[in-house]
């Protein structure tokens, strides 16, 4: 299988190889591009600023880990493909469909990628688009120039407009930005600016994150507490969030997540089920059959490894079915799906919390803000009641962030 350019056989459709695998059930490949230009001062992801020499050696090894996968794995067919990192369109678009055009997919996988908006150009989506992108996802945060500042990120607002412009016109029928509110100098006012300038461009993304800044210890933020976010203001501006995207016809679907009918990420929902799903590259991290691993953390050694033929894991662990039936609660009630009412007792705590609709326990809008603590009251129905577990870990879900209480799972 491979993009327009050769293949490796399979059925071709709109010029990318297609190739069925053992089942056509949900699962997902997540591939991890660990290059920035600039790394932002509350990163704490697995991205490197001066490691741009590997690209190449390293587009090559993530094909090798894919075809090495397919052969000694059985990796099934994915119904979906997430390139996220550091900076997917950072690496040169040949390469990045070099990686794609191994990986096996079902016919009509969703693949997105990963974009800052001052990556973007019309031959940029053009070749995503010739090697089966169908989605991208743009890493906006902002649309005022002192809170993108205050980020640390590159770009300004004409770079965001021009992107999405570029997005539309390259013909995307789905597609996404994200963005952080809670940043340092932001005002309200900023927050809401941000908001109406999105649902005011010409053709809107149709899929909208909005994820409160969180402090990662080890990075120049956390060393930073003048900087630090104020729980009870990002509060504030997620129930701004949430009203103008609901008044703008986006249904919640998650936390930190909004979307029009038809275009949520089928990525991130294989997530939120607790999915199986590949990692490949660097510190990237898989789910398969009740068993989580990750890949060792700097391209170089993952690079070293690959070219040896050794393996690129670097840990694991094996989930007993009573972790992963709580995990599965924990991710469910994030969701605007929530979870069995027989998961959450009936408590004056909880009162305000939580909407009981047709069996189902949903988080109210102050829920969302407080999740983790109705979390302390989830209930395993199998186990009799008791109390389902102790937490569960956050998965990146191809938003950026870290868990908290209204923050993306990293």
């Amino acid at each position: 299988m491979g993009g327009g350019e050769g293949g490796r056989g399979g059925e071709t459709v709109t010029g990318v190889a297609v190739r069925p695998g053992p089942t056509a059930d949900p699962f997902g490949v997540y591939v991890h591009v660990p290059f920035c230009r600039h790394r932002c001062d509350y990163c704490a992801f697995a991205t490197y600023t001066d490691r741009d020499h590997l690209m190449e050696a390293y587009a090559a090894a993530c094909t090798t880990e894919v075809d090495r996968a397919v052969e000694r794995e059985g990796l099934p067919a994915a119904t979906s493909v997430f390139v996220g990192g550091g900076t997917p369109s950072r690496l040169p678009a040949d390469l990045l469909v070099s990686v794609l055009g191994a990986v096996p997919r079902a016919p009509g996988a969703e693949v997105t990628v990963e974009c800052n908006p001052e990556d973007v150009t019309p031959d940029l989506l053009a070749a995503y688009r010739a090697g089966g992108v169908t989605r991208v996802s743009l890493g906006v945060q902002s649309t005022v120039g002192h809170v993108l500042e205050g980020l640390g990120r590159r770009h300004g607002p004409a770079h965001v407009d021009a992107a999405a412009a570029a997005v539309a016109e390259a013909g995307f029928a789905s597609w996404n930005m994200d963005l952080i509110l809670g940043g340092a100098g932001e005002r309200d006012e900023d927050w809401e600016r941000s908001l109406a300038d999105v649902l005011g461009l010409a053709s809107p993304p149709p899929h909208l994150s909005a994820y409160a800044l969180t402090v990662e210890p080890g990075t120049p933020l956390d060393r930073a507490p003048d900087r630090h976010p104020d729980d009870d203001v990002q509060a504030g501006r997620y129930e701004t969030a949430d009203r103008v995207l609901s008044g703008a016809g986006y249904r919640w679907e998650e936390i930190s997540n909004w979307a029009r009918p038809g275009h949520g990420c089928q990525h991130n929902r294989l997530y939120w089920d607790q999915g199986d799903y590949r990692g490949i590259g660097s510190a990237a991290h898989s789910h398969r059959d009740g068993r989580r691993w990750w890949n060792v953390r700097t391209p170089d050694r993952y690079v070293a490894l690959v070219e040896a033929d050794g393996s690129t894991r670097a840990a694991g662990e094996a989930l007993d079915p009573s972790t992963r039936r709580f995990e599965a609660l924990v991710l469910a009630l994030r969701t605007s799906r929530g979870v069995p009412d027989a998961s959450l007792p009936d408590h004056p705590d909880l009162d305000g919390l939580v909407d009981r609709v047709d069996g189902r326990a949903v988080l109210t809008v102050r829920g969302r803000l407080l999740a983790n603590a109705v979390t302390a009251y989830l209930r395993d129905p199998e186990t009799d009641g008791r109390p389902a577990g102790p937490g569960a870990r956050g998965r990146r879900t191809g938003g950026g962030g870290a868990p908290g209480t209204i923050a993306p799972d990293a």
